[in-house]
């Protein structure tokens, strides 16, 4: 216990639970955009469940973390002369999920533009107990890809060679776990109301998680050595690049919401110039 008061271990639970949190903003606009269509009381409580299911999740598989790297191992191999693959456990969680992520977020887009509703049709997933089915089988996938990421961040090195040992590394990491999901929990209603009320925003968080369900089809394939011919290999997508497209494709959202608001509507330089252009069209006509 003493190893994780030393300043390397407070900086790697800071780290990893930033990490988390960062990581976790897919979560929260799923959990939202599946929340917001159930009626206003059971929407907290999908909300905390799917939080409590990510946090369970991430535990048990650090716990299981032995089971979790063997998930590596090839389990099928595919050798057809122009495609070549050795299928994993964790290629076929990963894959499968960005696929459920992609048929999902495609198709609320498409009630939302063709003003359909999944109630109207009478389906399961406007019950809480299908929202919660939808979060869970989510949160698998999420919580893979978060527990991969952590433990490429934590050495497992003895304390003696600048590590915190295999029980130190475990217990930062369940710790960063527990932080950033409660962290999540304060702010979870706030920002699941913000999109529910902001119909753009609705569709940028879409569209998010279609850019996701595209890494996270990339990174399964990646992980299965897909290689078509002699050379092309797919290779997975960094998630700076994505997590960056997010942020700034947000930032813009909120500027435009900010002008909204004022009441002198913005207008471009030679805005004068074309309003007269117009005038003295419509005199001549």
């Amino acid at each position: 216990m003493d190893i994780l008061f030393t300043p390397n271990a407070l900086m790697a639970l800071l780290t990893l639970t930033f990490l988390e949190i960062i990581l976790g903003i897919d979560n929260i606009v799923f959990l939202s955009i599946v929340s917001g269509k159930l009626p206003q009381h059971d929407q907290p409580k999908a909300r905390r469940v799917g939080l409590l299911l990510a946090m369970a999740f991430r535990i048990i598989l650090l716990f299981g973390i032995t089971w979790v790297m063997g998930l590596k191992e090839v389990i099928l191999t595919i050798d057809w002369g122009f495609f070549e693959a050795g299928i994993t456990g964790q290629s076929i969680i990963i894959f499968g999920g960005g696929i459920f992520l992609l048929y999902k977020s495609v198709t609320e887009i498409h009630h939302k533009m063709e003003g359909e509703e999944e109630g109207t049709n009478g389906k399961a997933s406007n019950s809480i107990t299908g929202a919660i089915i939808q979060i869970a089988l989510l949160n698998i996938v999420f919580s893979f890809d978060s527990i991969l990421t952590a433990v490429g961040m934590v050495s497992n090195a003895e304390p003696q060679q600048g590590g915190f040992g295999h029980e130190g590394a475990l217990i930062i990491m369940i710790l960063s776990v527990v932080f950033s999901i409660l962290i999540m929990m304060v702010f979870a209603g706030p920002v699941s109301k913000f999109v529910n009320e902001h119909p753009t925003i609705q569709i940028l968080g879409l569209s998010f998680l279609i850019l996701i369900g595209v890494m996270l089809i990339a990174e399964g394939s990646h992980l299965a050595s897909f290689k078509f011919g002699n050379d092309v290999e797919i290779g997975s997508i960094p998630k700076g690049y994505l997590y960056f497209s997010i942020f700034f494709s947000l930032f813009v959202e909120f500027l435009n919401l900010r002008m909204k608001k004022n009441r002198k509507p913005v207008k471009l330089h030679n805005s004068k110039i074309i309003d007269k252009k117009l005038k003295d069209t419509d005199i001549t006509d």
